[in-house]
């Protein structure tokens, strides 16, 4: 499951690369919001199914949609840009040449080529149109570094290259916060409430009214993601892909600020709320930030690794989330979340490249 799971970013860098770049944002809002429907159906089904079965049965009727998904891989185009890499310029065309169907219009006229040695500075970036010339097709031109490596060694000397190395290690830090944040707000949704009680009357409850309130919660909480999703979008093509994710984990640390001190439930589940719908938004943002900065051929690698370190960070959390709020140590446990939220904010502002409007590479 881990690694069906693991694979997910592949399928966002192949989706960002059959929309259009003025509203690539947009689109990749559209996609979060099946994200979201998904946790709360989860979350819906866990409330239903768990007190009456047992986990066995939760995690067979998760995977149903995951099989009968199976059958439409067969159906799906190839990425025209991966089939340029690989030099099969025939099919790369063929796959084109439907897209321009479906929308009822025509490729620019020409013959489809692609140079290996694409320069990765982001400056003067040519138009998608500008890949289908006037003259006879050409092989392929692979870069000598790359084709006498293997294909993950390289991939990764290129995240690591001069041109990369400022935007990988950015970006792995703010998958990492991100992650560790998202994650950590969700165990807060159910730890805070339980550690406040526990905490100022030594009482601990019973485990059937535990299991209700954390189905409850994270249910309700779920819900902030759709409110998230609509703030990115107002945002993401607007004010653009840096701005977006940096405003909105400082607005995720204001949230969590009132929360360094005990307060009642209602103000509890309002604060997590805007919280939740703030990390979810720069999550989203980061998300179709990361295959935006990187080239085609280190797209998904960069990606991944990314993903990676993020998954990381949702490891990390329940340290702080559960470990501390259950020893009672809530303010040291809202601290480090406000750090990480506030030095991942300001990581955002030092990417060196606004992908706003760019033709992906």
């Amino acid at each position: 499951m881990g690694g069906g799971v693991g694979g997910s970013h592949v399928f966002i860098s192949w989706f960002l690369e059959f929309v259009p770049a003025q509203n690539r944002g947009t689109w990749m809002v559209i996609l979060s919001l099946f994200w979201t429907l998904g946790t709360i159906l989860e979350a819906s089904l866990a409330w239903v199914v768990l007190p009456a079965l047992n986990w066995r049965w939760l995690l067979a009727l998760t995977a149903l949609p995951c099989v009968l998904m199976l059958p439409f891989f067969g159906l799906t185009p190839e990425s025209p840009r991966y089939l340029c890499v690989q030099n099969r310029m025939a099919d790369a065309t063929a796959v084109l040449e439907r897209m321009a169907s479906a929308n009822q219009s025509d490729l620019p006229p020409g013959v489809l080529i692609y140079n290996r040695e694409t320069k990765t500075d982001h400056d003067n970036l040519a138009s998608e149109s500008e890949c289908l010339l006037p003259i006879r097709e050409k092989e392929c031109k692979v870069d000598d570094a790359v084709s006498s490596e293997s294909g993950s060694l390289a991939a990764l000397r290129m995240l690591l290259s001069r041109n990369l190395l400022k935007s990988t290690l950015l970006l792995w830090f703010v998958f990492y916060a991100n992650s560790f944040a998202y994650y950590g707000i969700v165990l807060l949704t159910s730890q805070l409430s339980d550690a406040n009680r526990s905490c100022a009357s030594g009482v601990i409850f019973g485990l059937h009214q535990k299991d209700t309130n954390i189905y409850k919660d994270t249910f309700i909480t779920s819900l902030a993601e759709i409110p998230g999703l609509l703030l990115s979008a107002c945002l993401v093509d607007w004010f653009g892909r840096k701005a977006s994710m940096w405003s909105m984990m400082f607005a995720c640390c204001a949230f969590l600020g009132p929360l360094v001190f005990h307060q009642n439930e209602l103000l509890t589940t309002t604060l997590l709320f805007g919280a939740r719908a703030c990390a979810m938004g720069s999550f989203t943002v980061l998300c179709l930030y990361a295959p935006e900065v990187y080239p085609t051929y280190v797209r998904s690698t960069g990606s991944g690794i990314a993903t990676a370190i993020g998954r990381v960070g949702g490891v990390v959390c329940p340290l702080v989330a559960v470990a501390l709020l259950g020893s009672c140590h809530q303010m040291e446990a809202l601290v480090v979340f406000e750090v990480v939220l506030c030095l991942a904010a300001v990581a955002c502002m030092f990417f060196p490249v606004e992908t706003k409007g760019r033709g992906m590479e």
